[in-house]
């Protein structure tokens, strides 16, 4: 069912993100032109759990939707970065100042494959200790907020954490932690 790429040229190019626009070909002979494609760096995601089992938050202003969201800390993966848990590692620590024992990995999902060209990798982090400060990024304000899980839960279950795929990522923290069966 693989598509052959005929052609590909970029229509933009920016620091995270760049639009292509291909011309394909299917299995069958069709011509697809044109099919835009959304590259995007690779995306890092975890539910950190605090040593004394409070699941961390970060709450920040998301201008496209132009509202304030309450997420799981996250971020793009950096070329420096040389594994997906380094750098879910690094931003963990930019974003709440914590280190973890634990960080274990529990899947990837895609925002949505049919134009974007990343994952997200997720995570579940455990024994979360506050060890500094946040050193955010120049656009980043993020406020920290501590939860239990049953609040998290009731949180998920009454649409107040929208990120698609931070709730995707619970979901799997929440199979790993015994805390749901599927």
């Amino acid at each position: 069912m693989k598509w052959q790429i005929l052609s590909s040229e970029y229509l933009f190019h920016d620091l995270w993100f760049k639009v292509r626009k291909d011309i394909c070909k299917t299995p069958q002979g069709k011509i697809v032109d044109p099919y835009y494609v959304y590259e995007f760096p690779e995306w890092v995601t975890a539910v950190p759990v605090t040593e004394d089992g409070k699941i961390i938050m970060v709450r920040q202003y998301r201008h496209a939707i132009g509202d304030t969201c309450i997420e799981f800390p996250g971020g793009c993966v950096d070329d420096t970065d040389v594994s997906f848990e380094e750098a879910v590692k690094r931003e963990l620590l930019e974003e709440t100042g914590y280190s973890f024992s634990g960080i274990r990995s529990i899947g990837t999902t895609s925002a949505n494959p049919s134009t974007n060209n990343n994952l997200m990798h997720m995570f579940l982090a455990t024994g979360g200790k506050k060890i500094a400060e946040q050193e955010l990024d120049h656009n980043e304000e993020i406020e920290i907020e501590l939860f239990s899980i049953e609040e998290v839960k009731q949180m998920v279950r009454e649409n107040k954490i929208i990120q698609s795929m931070h709730v995707t990522c619970f979901l799997y923290a929440m199979q790993e932690l015994g805390e749901m069966k599927f």
